[in-house]
């Protein structure tokens, strides 16, 4: 894996939030509500807490 690929966080339409890679985000995934990025993976976790935290996203 490249120290260069970046991550996403994508919220689903049952209200969860997922990390996806960068390769795996596209305009054709409907189920796809809300997305926030790019982010490093790490940085990407610490986010997803918080948006949990926020209420923003479901915990899994």
């Amino acid at each position: 894996m490249s120290d260069l690929q970046t991550w996403y966080i994508v919220k689903r339409s049952g209200g969860n939030c997922e990390i996806i890679p960068s390769d795996q985000v596209g305009d054709n995934n409907l189920e796809i509500l809300e997305q926030w990025g790019p982010f490093t993976q790490e940085e990407a976790i610490a986010r997803r807490v918080g948006l949990i935290r926020a209420g923003k996203c479901q915990p899994v």
